[in-house]
């Protein structure tokens, strides 16, 4: 099976192939950061409409990385939910009117589900059951994967994504978008033990997360060293951002510890673009080493948005017979829980 996948779902635009044999052939992925940077965040209309623009030229150019044509194509994989509602149509519309034209399936992708087995792109043999961390901009969720199709969840956020949480942070900070790899990289020249910020909920039982009072927890500390570290406020902006993510490592350590003990699970799988970050990776990284288990991570080009995850998901599904009528739809919210 040959598949093309194709990602849509913010300010993204992902192409990739993926042979049931050989694995991922090519992929391509064009950002919309400088296109939203002035505005401060993602602007839904601007960001549907350069989908439309990226689509077919980014579709080429994964062809002809590839050396196959449009007819080589088995099946189509697209985005499908959760997302921005005219983002995923422009990807959902390209992908399900060009299966027509090939006469060939197409399937709705759940985005989470893409990133939940992003990892098996280079780890095929990992084993079911594992214990899944979702960490992105729009979810921060502990899961529990029996199977394709087969998701628990277990603990989610009340407020904030961990990613929500970073850009937040940085703009408390005055440092720009997008904020979470500006906070990731002060936090390398930041002293972490300088400031105390809160590990919020690790002192009551659940897997649920919350970080809105770790955010005021950073804007409290900003307000003080704008006072007391006047002539030092770059370095203190490095030592509040070293801070906040020593916070958010020891948050996600102390709720997977419990969910793998609850669950008697060995194996994790953390996956979406917060997953990036180097800190983070490293905690949880010595955390399964402590407990005598394995960790698998996306190479860093798979944490944020790609069509390299839609397409593997994607041959998943069309290889278990799945397939998406003509009357498509998108879901701009859509429960992990729901699928099957």
């Amino acid at each position: 099976m040959l598949i093309l996948g194709i990602e849509s779902s913010c300010d993204e635009t992902g192409v990739a192939l993926y042979h049931s044999e050989k694995g991922l052939l090519a992929h391509a992925l064009h950002s919309q950061i400088a296109l939203h940077a002035q505005y401060g965040g993602v602007v839904p209309e601007l960001a549907s409409r350069d989908h439309i623009h990226r689509l077919t030229p980014l579709t080429q150019q994964v062809l002809q990385q590839a050396h196959v044509s449009l007819k080589a194509l088995t099946g189509i994989a697209y985005t499908a939910g959760p997302g921005l509602v005219g983002a995923l149509l422009t990807g959902a519309g390209f992908a399900r009117s060009l299966a027509f034209g090939l006469d060939i399936p197409a399937v709705g992708i759940h985005h989470m589900e893409g990133h939940l087995l992003s990892p098996l792109l280079e780890a095929p043999d990992l084993a079911f059951p594992f214990m899944a961390l979702l960490v992105s901009g729009g979810h921060t969720q502990i899961i529990r994967v029996d199977a394709i199709g087969q998701y628990t969840l277990l603990g989610d956020t009340l407020d904030d994504a961990i990613g929500e949480a970073f850009d937040k942070t940085a703009k408390l900070l005055g440092l720009g978008y997008p904020g979470g790899p500006i906070v990731s990289q002060l936090a390398t020249q930041g002293d972490g033990k300088r400031y105390k910020l809160p590990r919020p909920m690790t002192d009551r039982p659940g897997l649920d997360f919350s970080f809105s009072g770790l955010k005021t927890a950073v804007l409290t500390t900003w307000q003080k060293a704008q006072t007391e570290r006047a002539s030092d406020l770059e370095q203190a902006k490095c030592d509040i951002c070293a801070a906040f993510e020593a916070a958010v490592a020891d948050v996600l350590a102390t709720k997977l510890k419990r969910a793998l003990q609850q669950e008697k699970l060995s194996t994790l799988v953390v996956a979406g673009g917060v997953s990036a970050n180097t800190h983070i990776r490293a905690t949880l990284t010595q955390l399964m080493k402590q407990r005598g288990g394995n960790s698998f991570f996306p190479r860093l080009e798979f944490c944020t948005d790609n069509g390299a995850m839609i397409a593997f998901a994607g041959f998943k599904r069309l290889q278990a017979g799945e397939h998406t009528d003509l009357d498509f739809s998108a879901r701009a919210r859509w429960p992990l829980a729901e699928l099957h």
